[in-house]
């Protein structure tokens, strides 16, 4: 009750009982208001999202399709490329349209599904990160029980498993935000609906809800990057023993190209949350949001097929499938 004088006493214009949110729609302010400067943003932005896509897509082709490669590493690899085509979609197709019809206003509903599946891909990179750690933990570990712990039954669980507590994470969110019953302003200072802006501008009590996220991002935030970390402890340990140095650089090899994702990915998510928190700025925290919506997921295809030998094979390998395949048949590729 004290919570609903509150919004009533600070937003007295939102009286319309129908409409608990106070508001049907949310102004997206997006990086730039300069009219000159929309069509080249919306250029790089397309075209950073086109690389990430087909970066990424090119990942989930060749692992699918080189039998060398249906291993757990690369199944759990598959699995991130997905998460992070979903990612990039949540948010960077939606920016380029508004670039193009010079249009920020985003519908209630709109917002609250765009934020629910952002949450929910974000989970999931989360969560992929860490089973790939234990993935490599178990590999480098535990060399010779390695197929029979990594088993195909225990990986699938593993990806539902991260699917459903991505899915659980984000129904939180959205729970949270419906319990905001009114808005003060409907300005969001992002291209997209972040949960922690959507909180910021409601004029009601949200002490409860940020508690409550917070704890939520302990749960789903804190326990994922600590059982990386452990595992990396584990690893460390294991590759110190091996008494020659060819044998220790092909142990660590072998887990390169996840530690650089990992790093990448939780140093630009901690990066745009310090930003978000503690600088005042709208636009630091944007910058801060690009670099880990858009750039991170554009970088880890390159990652992985820079730093990794198998991915490299597998792509040449379909290259050739498909340059033989249209030799073969010229004429089922024209008109």
């Amino acid at each position: 009750m004290a919570q609903q004088r509150g919004s009533t006493a600070q937003c007295p214009s939102y009286t319309d009982p129908e409409n608990l949110t106070g508001v049907s729609e949310f102004l997206l302010l997006g990086l730039s208001e300069d009219p000159e400067l929309q069509p080249v943003l919306a250029g790089l932005f397309l075209s950073m999202y086109l690389v990430t896509v087909l970066g990424n897509l090119l990942i989930i082709l060749a692992v699918s399709s080189d039998s060398h490669l249906h291993t757990p590493m690369y199944f759990f690899l598959s699995n991130l490329s997905l998460a992070d085509i979903g990612f990039t979609s949540t948010t960077i197709p939606r920016m380029i349209a508004d670039m193009q019809t010079h249009s920020r206003v985003i519908a209630y509903a709109g917002c609250l599904t765009q934020m629910s599946f952002f949450v929910l891909f974000a989970c999931m990179d989360d969560m992929l990160l860490s089973v790939m750690a234990y993935d490599r933990f178990v590999a480098i570990c535990h060399p010779l029980q390695y197929r029979v712990i990594m088993n195909p039954r225990l990986c699938g669980f593993l990806v539902l498993l991260s699917f459903f507590i991505s899915l659980l994470d984000s129904q939180l969110h959205n729970l949270i935000v419906l319990q905001l019953t009114c808005f003060g302003n409907v300005d969001i200072s992002n291209f997209f609906c972040d949960p922690s802006q959507l909180l910021h501008l409601s004029c009601s009590d949200t002490f409860i809800n940020e508690m409550v996220i917070y704890f939520m991002g302990a749960i789903f935030g804190c326990l994922p990057i600590s059982g990386i970390l452990f595992s990396y402890y584990k690893i460390v340990s294991s590759i110190l023993r091996v008494p020659s140095s060819e044998g220790k650089y092909k142990a660590f090899s072998t887990c390169g190209s996840h530690l650089a994702v990992v790093c990448l990915f939780y140093g630009t998510g901690l990066v745009g949350y310090l930003s978000s928190v503690v600088s005042p700025s709208p636009r630091k925290s944007m910058v801060a949001s690009v670099m880990y919506t858009v750039v991170t997921p554009m970088l880890n295809p390159f990652i992985y097929s820079l730093r990794n030998r198998d991915i490299q094979s597998a792509l040449r390998r379909l290259h050739g499938r498909i340059v033989k395949s249209h030799l073969l048949h010229p004429f089922c590729y024209m008109g």
